[in-house]
């Protein structure tokens, strides 16, 4: 108390202070500020308000604290202005200096000015300032108690002695509803309304039950209609019928129940739980609808890929879950109208949460099949959020069993919840698809195209405010949020707001493509008409391209209001760090100027540098991607392919030529080799007739007579392919002709046997002194088994 007394004297002296320089109405807002702000300050040391009445007080203080941001950026120019005039004075007089009278003159109306324009500026961030921190102090306060209410424990619901009295409280419940009815609609200002408003209700009640019962056939119907005039929008026009399905019955049930309400029929409390009959049939209706839409494909490939006989059972998982949804509703209702007891609550509300929790388990337990087009199934999101859906569903019953109701309340119906948006902003994805496809005349469109990732990446952000609400959050949560990000972050002297960000965006999109059209003018139109040759050419537009982006956003980065005096002391920095130990790094960098100015290389083309060889994926400024043949990543510096020497096989055209080498026993007919050779090169179907492959008798190997392929191949990319085919049709054509392929033979010669027989034992007999000699070529394989050794 003292402390707020304290704080509100301070305020009112500054404010008198600053009186002069404030209009009548500024004066005025800020006084009634300043009493706002002194009884947000007691409320909050006295802790005692309802969370409601709090939130009222939160959002006045957020409107002040609206306004007072605004205020911040007033005459912000003429300030400016007023420095600027300033410093072209020059800094003030020392002491016992005496200055011109003209000037001494000028520089005081400047500072008088100067002040005048400062405060009001300085008591909007002042209070700014003060109302953030109320805010702040305030949203701990309810999110403390939020916190507090959902891990409060109640009885547990399973003890068998707190059954007979929620049964007797229900039961209660149910007659004081049902007497409370019966005695209204038995008495004579009833009867009396229902005489007068007869015709209105009886109207009411015939509209109603025609949408509710027909409104179904009709949307239909108009929808067989709509696909007589072409099959090209039936996926689009098949939703907004689905869509009309949905929206006539719940017409007709509103009306139903503008009908009871008419009527007078109902007390208060009847009164108060036919309000929530319109939202149980939405949540019917719209559950129902989930549980077509995710079989309904034109294409043949459902968002949810389902045996048939499963999804009847899926269909009705989705509509018992609704049903779970509005039971939970009732209770909340009920319990609001007779204040249920904590322990009726419980009891009540325990078996709702176990059913929900069974049928999640039993949604997760529904294989799904293997879908075609993992984009349109979204099969691994699916996965995803099923498998969640089943953790909440076995944590909620244990929580509840052991009395944490409103715990298990608040994780188990928020998955029901989200488990319906995320299939929702499928389906809606799905039809935004549909929609693209008709426009452009594509049918594949509607599931391949990047129009349509684009617009579900759209709505699972639009989504998110929603999933947060559904998950606990509060409004003021949100829009606290959303005005933060508004306001933006403080960056050095500069403030960073969306709206500088938008403009920077704007500036720097304009600058690229300006440049863009300079460098597709440079390189079709001009450039060509020149005696330079093509690499000058590349060099001249890829330096044009960087210099119009740096210059770009440059200039981008000046709209936007940020400073760029900073820059020089980062330039500064940046020369010492090169200077001491980033000459690798700049060395990288130039060389990938040089890279993609030169162009020796190309994304695509199968090089070898550096003992590594694949093919390059990316080319940035500092390295190079290359992928090698067992799929694996390497990463070489720019300055390596520079400097060192590489091996582009793709450079210009993939045509390249492969080597096969044969091994032929000795003994074989080197003329027959070539012929049957030259054949195997001829037929294969990669292989070139121009220049026409050719065989080349190498020469006489230690075990062979070597020959070899040597073909022209159209893509030197199937090289190994092609060696490995040829290989195996020259297996093949040997075996048939009887060609034999030797293998390596080596002597043995062993120099001193008699140390052998020195370590035998007694009465063995020596080994004789033997030299293994190498068998002839017609020994090989005799069966008769006289080789020579």
């Amino acid at each position: 108390m003292k402390q707020c007394l304290a704080a509100l004297g301070i305020a009112l002296l500054f404010f008198s202070v600053a009186e002069a320089q404030l209009s009548s109405t500024e004066r005025a807002y800020y006084q009634d500020w300043l009493k706002t702000a002194a009884r947000a300050e007691l409320v909050i040391d006295s802790d005692r308000a309802s969370s409601a009445a709090m939130e009222v007080l939160r959002r006045e203080i957020a409107d002040y604290r609206e306004r007072f941001g605004n205020a911040r950026e007033d005459n912000a120019d003429r300030i400016a202005t007023l420095n600027s005039q300033l410093s072209a004075l020059g800094g003030a007089p020392a002491e016992g200096e005496i200055e011109d009278a003209d000037i001494a003159a000028l520089r005081s109306s400047l500072n008088e000015q100067l002040n005048t324009l400062r405060v009001p500026r300085v008591v909007s961030e002042e209070a700014h300032n003060r109302a953030n921190g109320l805010i702040s102090e305030i949203d701990r306060i309810i999110r403390k108690r939020q916190t507090k209410a959902l891990m409060q424990r109640g009885p547990s619901p399973l003890n068998p002695e707190h059954w007979p009295e929620a049964m007797r409280e229900i039961s209660g419940a149910v007659t004081a509803i049902w007497n409370e009815t019966l005695l209204r609609s038995g008495s004579d200002t009833t009867r009396e309304n229902l005489q007068n408003k007869l015709p209105l209700i009886l109207g009411l009640v015939l509209a109603g039950a025609m949408l509710l019962l027909r409104g179904r056939v009709w949307a239909k119907r108009v929808g067989e209609y709509l696909r007589q005039f072409g099959s090209r929008g039936s996926a689009a026009w098949g939703f907004v019928v689905s869509v009309v399905q949905v929206v006539l019955p719940f017409l007709g049930v509103t009306l139903l129940v503008q009908a009871v309400s008419v009527s007078g029929m109902l007390g208060v409390r009847g009164s108060l739980l036919l309000e929530s009959v319109p939202q149980w049939a939405a949540i019917l209706l719209a559950f129902n609808w989930l549980g077509q839409q995710l079989f309904v494909s034109p294409s043949g490939e459902a968002l949810v890929p389902l045996q048939p006989g499963r999804r009847a059972e899926l269909r009705l998982l989705i509509e018992l879950l609704a049903v779970m949804l509005v039971l939970r509703d009732l209770v909340v209702q009920v319990d609001q109208v007779e204040n249920l007891s904590s322990i009726t609550r419980s009891v009540v509300a325990f078996p709702i949460i176990l059913s929900t929790a069974l049928l999640l388990v039993r949604l997760q337990r529904i294989g799904l099949q293997r879908a075609k087009n993992a984009a349109l199934s979204a099969n691994k999101l699916v996965r995803g959020v099923r498998r969640a859906a089943y953790g909440f569903g076995v944590l909620s019953p244990v929580l509840a069993a052991f009395g944490y109701i409103y715990a298990a309340e608040a994780i188990i119906y928020p998955v029901v919840i989200t488990l319906f948006v995320v299939s929702s902003i499928l389906i809606v994805q799905r039809f935004i698809g549909a929609v693209y496809a008709l426009i452009t005349g594509n049918p594949e469109a509607a599931k391949d195209s990047l129009f349509s990732v684009l617009a579900g990446f759209v709505l699972a952000i639009l989504a998110l405010p929603l999933l947060a609400l559904i998950w606990g959050a509060r409004i003021a949560d949100l829009t606290e949020m959303w005005s933060r990000f508004l306001e933006g972050f403080q960056l050095g002297e500069t403030q960073i707001s969306p709206s500088s960000f938008l403009l920077f965006a704007l500036v720097f999109a304009a600058g690229y493509t300006i440049t863009r059209l300079v460098q597709s003018s440079l390189r079709n139109s001009l450039l060509p008409k020149t005696r330079m040759d093509l690499g000058g050419q590349n060099a001249i537009v890829s330096g044009t391209g960087y210099l119009g982006i740096f210059l770009a956003a440059v200039v981008a980065i000046s709209w936007a209001g940020l400073d760029l005096s900073s820059l020089a002391i980062v330039a500064g920095a940046l020369s010492v760090g090169i200077g001491f130990g980033l000459q690798t790094i700049v060395s990288n960098f130039v060389s990938g100027i040089i890279l993609l100015v030169e162009r020796p290389i190309s994304k695509g083309d199968w090089i070898e540098v550096g003992g590594m060889m694949g093919y390059v994926r990316d080319i940035s400024v500092r390295s190079t991607r290359i992928e090698t043949f067992d799929r694996t990543d390497v990463i070489v510096p720019n300055s390596d392919l520079i400097s060192g020497t590489v091996t582009n096989y793709t450079r210009g055209n993939t045509v390249g030529r492969v080597i096969v080498p044969v091994g032929v026993a000795y003994g074989s007919d080197p003329r027959r080799i070539e012929a049957i050779l030259l054949e195997i090169a001829k037929a294969h179907p990669m292989v070139v007739m121009n220049p026409a492959p050719s065989v080349v008798f190498q020469g006489f190997g230690a075990d062979s007579l070597d020959f070899e392929i040597r073909a022209i191949l159209r893509d030197v990319n199937w090289v190994l392919s092609v060696r490995s085919e040829m290989n195996f049709e020259i297996s093949r054509r040997f075996e048939e002709e009887g060609i034999e392929i030797p293998f390596a033979q080596r002597d043995l010669w062993i120099r001193n046997p008699e140390a052998l027989n020195s370590a035998k034992p007694a009465g063995t007999q020596p080994i004789p002194s033997t030299t293994f000699e190498k068998p002839d070529a017609n020994d090989i394989g005799d069966p008769e088994g006289d080789n020579d050794y």
